[in-house]
């Protein structure tokens, strides 16, 4: 059977019996393709070292579609896939190249952006803040789609949801009153979130405010409001993008790139600030490896420093 065949069952074997997502198996066909492409590989038996350095050494020359060499990150991304495929080959008894013998590829440390407290009061606060027309006293009023914002606003940085996470949620599946849900992330793993005072009673308005009868939870406010017209409401991650964004510029927040990440980036550091353990951050993360969740430590490694300067003075001789 030829390697072209042979990734086609692997693929298979991903969607089925792995039960991984859609996307997380066209990247993987994606990678593999790309594999095949650049080293010309008919069989699997033609896969040895030599081919695998022809690839590493194709990705790190390769420039991404914004002119840029791909990202550390991204090249390893291939390599991962090549190594699944091997190890699904061995299992098969089929003869190729043992998977161990291919390492990854050292990478750069993730760039963590996160807010700052003062940045979060001024972001969740910044939907609905347009003055009433004759108003002297400077009051305002929220529409269904500033509630909508606030709640995503709260929901994110209260449970440290991916963007993925959040647009997939349906209002039935939101316990309110307990201010608890599970989600399920990935890889297909469920996990439980807790909301805030603050965000239950938010998303209580939101919800309370809506005429429509579409499942999700955020949704596209259609102008006038009139919902009937409208069907699959739901909002799109580029949507939420956009939406942060929105109200990052109007917090003013300059100089970070406000994003549903960042958002979740600020969850975990927050939690790590007020001394949460790095495990209980994981679990509520939804990380399936602690090493993911140790991104965080040098942003901690700062405010330990300032407790030492604090508490910790030096004797004088």
């Amino acid at each position: 059977m030829g390697i072209t065949d042979l990734k086609n069952e692997f693929l298979e074997h991903l969607e089925i019996e792995k039960n991984r997502s859609r996307k997380t198996v066209e990247n993987y066909g994606h990678y593999l393709n790309r594999f095949i492409a650049t080293t010309g590989i008919k069989n699997p038996s033609e896969i040895d070292m030599d081919s695998v350095r022809k690839f590493r050494l194709q990705l790190n020359r390769m420039i991404d579609t914004h002119g840029k060499p791909l990202k550390k990150i991204t090249q390893n991304y291939h390599i991962i896939a090549l190594r699944a495929f091997l190890k699904y080959l061995a299992k098969r008894d089929v003869k190729t190249l043992p998977a161990e013998k291919v390492e990854l590829g050292k990478q750069e440390d993730r760039e963590v952006t996160f807010l700052e407290p003062s940045e979060v009061a001024r972001l969740i606060s910044a939907p609905g803040h347009r003055l009433k027309r004759g108003s002297a006293s400077g009051g305002s009023q929220k529409t269904t789609a500033d509630l909508r914002d606030k709640s995503i606003l709260e929901t994110l940085f209260s449970t440290g949801l991916r963007i993925s996470e959040l647009c997939s949620l349906n209002r039935d599946e939101i316990d309110l009153n307990r201010g608890e849900f599970s989600v399920r992330g990935k890889g297909s793993k469920i996990r439980v979130v807790f909301l805030s005072d603050d965000a239950k009673e938010t998303l209580k308005s939101y919800i309370k405010g809506r005429k429509d009868a579409d499942p999700s939870l955020f949704i596209r406010i259609p102008k006038n409001e009139k919902y009937e017209r409208y069907e699959n409401l739901r909002l799109t991650p580029r949507s939420v993008q956009r939406i942060i964004k929105k109200h990052a510029i109007t917090a003013g927040i300059i100089g970070k790139k406000v994003s549903p990440h960042s958002l979740r980036h600020t969850f975990a550091t927050d939690l790590l600030r007020n001394g949460a353990d790095i495990r209980s951050v994981q679990a509520m993360l939804g990380h399936s490896s602690i090493t993911t969740t140790q991104i965080y430590t040098h942003v901690t490694n700062q405010h330990l420093q300032e407790v030492h300067r604090k508490f910790h003075k030096s004797k004088k001789s």
